[in-house]
């Protein structure tokens, strides 16, 4: 496989001062067209400008499928196991590059190292086991109906697939959508959010150090509505697979389905963390704060409902709320922070605006409800974790995804209640059930209507080698992660070859024993 290190140039070029990134297109780092830029900047410090990115639009996303074609026709003819070499070499250099991939994707988007250090080792862990899947593309051969015929199937790649992803899991996924692709055979256009331009740039950097042929992936910047959507309807893109919001993903749909792509959509959540009576309240405790205030509540699987048993109700929410008061807000990247900032300043007007929704319907805010100020928290774009309870069921705060540290509270009367509110909204993404109860484990496995229960854990923690997804408005069916993430990066390809020397006709001519 060529090594690409000759066409790689310095990763910033300076201008007045300022970083300037560029586009991968057609194997170079090129300027957009139209020779815009957006800056992009870190959430927690407001003055620390990371650099100036591509403000591309339709010209160079025709630019980049022109090449990513090139780049399909020698890479669709390259052996699975060799495309498994070239991802396992990729993981290799994340592996060494962990800590600075880090560093620079909590400057970019805010959340504590321990996390931004574990998105990248998702990424890591997403590469091995797409290496492996270079050997175990599995087809199938099964008997024919007929005598002296031979019926099989096998995958092969589709062509040129295009990527639009978030900004909350900046490496991770990425990765989720990146090296499934390319290992089936794929070439690849990514546009990464404009929030977090940077951390996808060292990616595309590690992608070709690894000899990944440079017309195989092309890195196009730029907003969703001029980048995503000529790519999206680009009538040479047949693959497009997103992750963002449920409206979003709503449109792409349209236009998908107008155009007969194949799409793989993953969306919002509203998530539920149950606490029954008899469950270990300690763990509960560790379970909600983690789950509500990861990543600042910004995840499709965070924590956004808590519906916990009467009997425990109100000593649960006593210790939820001391604990949550002792969580340090800060830069991601400065020892003891536990909560870093929101990704923007638009994202923090949504959290406030939800916080008067839920006064106004009646719900009792018990701590946060405003900015975090003070010192440097005034530098950033921060907001108090908030708790409200006496949260209604089919209430706008209940019901509505608001991507940011909220949490509602509804108290139940039973197992057989909660379940049902758990359920009684559109998302199904994530869910858990924390219990001793061995019974009612296994009944909220099959009852709760999510593409992800947790017993006795928190909703979130994806792992790499599982399918990942949901149902209702959270998805259209297809999961990333795992082994079906494959299939959906590949066609299926039947083939049955007649040795017999004579026409024989299928489910017309039979045979007695």
């Amino acid at each position: 496989m060529p090594k690409t290190s000759n066409l790689r140039e310095p990763r910033t070029a300076k201008l007045a001062d300022i970083q300037t990134f560029r586009n991968f297109i057609a194997g170079e780092w090129c300027q957009p067209a139209g020779g815009e830029y957006f800056e992009n900047r870190n959430p927690a410090q407001f003055d620390d400008l990371i650099g100036r990115f591509p403000e591309s639009d339709h010209r160079d996303v025709d630019a980049a499928v022109k090449s990513a074609k090139r780049g399909f026709a020698l890479w669709s003819r390259t052996p699975a196991p060799v495309r498994g070499d070239v991802l396992r070499r990729v993981g290799d250099l994340l592996v060494q590059r962990k800590e600075e991939i880090a560093n620079a994707m909590t400057r970019e988007m805010g959340k504590v190292l321990a996390e931004t250090r574990g998105d990248v080792q998702e990424g890591i862990d997403t590469a091995f086991y797409a290496a492996t899947e270079g050997r175990r593309l599995f087809g199938h051969v099964v008997p024919s109906e007929l005598r002296s015929k031979w019926a099989m199937s096998y995958r092969r790649p589709i062509g040129v697939v295009g990527l639009i992803t978030p900004f909350n899991f900046p490496l991770a996924i990425p990765t989720w959508k990146m090296f499934p692709a390319l290992l089936c055979g794929n070439a690849v256009i990514i546009k990464p959010s404009e929030d977090v331009p940077h951390t996808v740039h060292l990616l595309v950097e590690i992608l070709l150090e690894a000899g990944l042929p440079p017309e195989v992936v092309q890195l196009v910047h730029g907003r969703g509505e001029t980048v995503g959507k000529a790519l999206v309807e680009h009538p040479e893109v047949p693959v497009i697979s997103f992750t963002g919001s449920t409206e979003t993903g709503a449109i792409i749909g349209e236009t998908c389905g107008r155009m007969h792509k194949r799409l793989s959509l993953e969306m919002g959540g509203k998530n539920a963390m149950i606490v029954l009576d008899d469950a270990d309240l300690d763990l509960a405790v560790e379970g909600v704060l983690w789950g509500a205030f990861g990543t600042t509540g910004q995840r499709c699987t965070a924590t956004s409902r808590l519906i916990v048993h009467d009997k425990v109700h109100d000593n649960l929410v006593r210790r939820v709320v001391e604990a949550a008061d002792r969580l340090k807000l800060g830069d991601g990247r400065a020892e003891g922070t536990d909560v870093g900032p929101l990704i923007h300043e638009a994202s923090r007007e949504k959290v406030e605006r939800y916080v008067g929704i839920g006064r106004s319907e009646g719900a009792e805010l018990v701590i946060g409800g405003a900015r975090a100020t003070g010192g440097s928290l005034d530098q950033g774009c921060f907001y108090r974790p908030t708790i409200f309870t006496g949260v209604k069921p089919q209430s706008r705060l209940e019901q509505e995804e608001i991507f940011g540290p909220v949490l509602s509270v509804i108290r139940v009367g039973s197992f057989d209640e909660a379940v049902r509110v758990n359920n009684d909204v559109r998302y199904g993404l994530s869910s858990s059930l924390y219990t001793r109860s061995v019974d009612l484990a296994f009944r909220a496995m099959q009852e709760l209507d999510n593409g992800i229960t947790y017993i006795n854990a928190p909703t979130i923690g994806a792992e790499a080698h599982l399918p990942f997804g949901g149902v209702k408005a959270t998805g259209n069916g297809h999961r990333e992660g795992g082994w079906e993430v494959y299939e959906f990066y590949s066609e299926t390809k039947v083939c049955y070859v007649d040795y017999s020397g004579k026409l024989q006709r299928a489910q017309i001519d039979t045979y007695d024993i």
